[in-house]
């Protein structure tokens, strides 16, 4: 096996594990290349305050069934209880915290919206990203690069998921 010398930099045992992992793509948590990224990544990018939602949150991203939508500008007095409860325009159901929420998540078919910061919704988009990359991988979509352009991708969305982590996000989202 000849390997890019541009990989060289890279953590070889992911590579290694990615090369093993994309000739039988799976989506199970428990192979090695997903594991490590679980744990360093994932895991910790979508760990709250409030766990029983955040761990609703990481289903539902698994199994892509989040979607996340701007707030409409309506008052609050005419927003469902259901969404009152689960946090509200000035405070974030994942944190618990007085933040400005300006999206909302909805987790499967539930009719509860779940108000979120800025700084939570890139988190969980971070995750999101690096999850649709490697089901475009496992279905096949993703045929016009070559394994070191996918695994860079994929170091890409880690860095992604590292800055988030940090608290790192974009104002306009």
């Amino acid at each position: 096996m000849l390997l890019d010398f541009t990989i060289l930099g890279a953590d070889l045992s992911l590579y290694n594990e990615f090369r093993s992992w994309k000739d039988e793509p799976t989506m199970d948590r428990t192979c090695p290349f997903l594991d490590k990224i679980y744990q360093e990544d994932i895991f910790p990018c979508l760990t709250f305050s409030k766990s029983e939602l955040a761990s609703a949150v990481l289903e539902a991203v698994e199994n892509n069934t989040l979607s996340i939508e701007p707030v409409g500008l309506q008052p609050i007095r005419f927003v469902k209880a259901s969404a009152v409860e689960c946090g509200g325009p000035k405070k974030c159901a994942l944190t618990g915290q007085s933040k400005s929420c300006k999206h909302r998540i909805k987790l499967g078919d539930s009719s509860n919206y779940y108000y979120i910061s800025p700084f939570c919704r890139y988190r969980i988009t971070s995750v999101c990203n690096f999850f649709t990359y490697i089901r475009y991988i496992q279905q096949g979509l993703v045929k016009q690069q070559d394994v070191d352009q996918m695994f860079w991708e994929v170091m890409q969305l880690r860095k992604e998921m590292s800055l988030a982590k940090l608290g790192y996000f974009k104002e306009e989202l």
